[in-house]
């Protein structure tokens, strides 16, 4: 995975899920990657984790909690600035988001582990915590 930054959007497998984001007009893709994220028996592989992070950083930035819009968050910007005004995320979704934070962040997740293994760990550890944060 390329990775260039601590927060959502700092890797290949973010921006990917961004592009693929524009194919779709409501939270089905959102939806579908926290299902995935919280489903996937055993370990949570890191590209799964890490397309889950941005899918939260799209309810995040719904409810009017967005991270800082980056060059990094501009895909997924421009489609949250086009659906903003009418969508508002289901109650459930949250739900789902707040649960896969705690996947994430939990022993048996890979992109947790490679983040621990790297000197940035903390500065993404706080990237995260504050995604949570911004998502109650």
């Amino acid at each position: 995975m390329g990775t260039w930054a601590v927060d959502a959007f700092g890797n290949d497998y973010a921006q990917d899920w961004a592009e693929d984001l524009h194919e779709t007009s409501n939270l089905d893709a959102v939806e579908d990657t926290l299902n995935t994220a919280l489903d996937t028996p055993g370990e949570l592989d890191a590209p799964f984790a890490a397309e889950a992070l941005v899918a939260i950083e799209v309810l995040a930035r719904l409810q009017g909690k967005g991270g800082p819009r980056t060059e990094d968050s501009a895909s997924v910007d421009e489609w949250v600035d086009v659906r903003k005004p009418k969508a508002k995320p289901r109650a459930d979704l949250a739900d789902k988001a707040m649960r896969a934070l705690d996947r994430i962040l939990s022993a048996d997740s890979e992109l947790r582990q490679l983040w621990e293994e790297s000197e940035h760990h903390a500065e993404w550890l706080a990237s995260v915590e504050d995604l949570r944060a911004r998502l109650k």
